[in-house]
């Protein structure tokens, strides 16, 4: 018989001992990636989250600058109804002193 075709039991149990090595290292590595894994989908949900809060936030300030655009406008709108009457009535004053001036 030839030799080289046997192999040791300590070439076996090296070789043996490495193979549990390797194992053990691609495991751990394994068990690593499982975790990033896990955690970029615990990103995503959250990021899904915050994009849904956005969203809202934006519809709800999108509603309370009509809602500002209305009370700002009402305001000037009463001024100016202010000033058109204050004006009208200096017109008038105007009007009726004149005529009491021509004796009418």
């Amino acid at each position: 018989m030839d030799d080289d075709s046997y192999v040791l039991r300590r070439e076996h149990e090296e070789f043996a001992r490495r193979q549990d090595d390797e194992n053990h290292r691609q495991n751990r590595r394994i068990e690593v990636l499982e975790a990033n894994v896990q955690k970029l989908g615990e990103l995503t949900t959250s990021v899904e989250k915050l994009a849904t809060n956005m969203e809202s936030m934006l519809k709800e300030q999108e509603k309370q600058g009509a809602r500002l655009e209305t009370l700002e406008a009402r305001d000037g709108e009463k001024w100016r109804k202010v000033v058109s009457h204050i004006i009208t009535a200096v017109v008038g004053a105007v009007v009726c002193y004149f005529l009491t001036q021509i004796g009418m």
